[in-house]
């Protein structure tokens, strides 16, 4: 089994540059329509998971994490292994920071940003 996670994006270019290249999502597979101008890319995200929680629990994590409810119905995490860089590299690519760092009660170092598309992140590495 496979978990894939597909956006739609408005802006492809940059999308692309912001997953792949500021995140580090290494490419798999690319394809482009020639006569419509469709693209899409398929990026290897490691180990996937899919975390579904009710919303008292996504309540709590939003308090953890930013102190107030903001995530969508749909947020994406990613670990990495060090989150303020991370972080550092996706602000530089147009990323908003929405808040952190913070260290979880589950010893994670957590940061919550929003891409350049709308789509809300959060880098998480583990606290030595």
């Amino acid at each position: 089994m496979e978990l894939r996670l597909v956006l739609t994006v408005d802006d492809w270019d940059r999308a692309v540059a912001f997953y792949r290249d500021a995140l580090g999502l290494q490419e798999r597979e690319m394809w482009v329509g020639e006569a419509d101008g469709a693209r899409g890319v398929l990026l290897d995200a490691g180990a996937a998971t899919l975390e579904v929680v009710n919303e008292a629990h996504a309540a709590s994590i939003d308090a953890i994490e930013v102190g107030k409810r903001v995530a969508p119905k749909v947020r994406v995490a990613f670990r990495v292994d060090d989150s303020e860089r991370a972080a550092a590299r996706l602000h530089e690519a147009g990323a908003t920071l929405i808040a952190g760092p913070v260290v979880t009660p589950w010893q994670d170092k957590n940061i919550r940003l929003e891409a350049p598309d709308g789509t809300q992140l959060t880098l998480f590495s583990v606290v030595d």
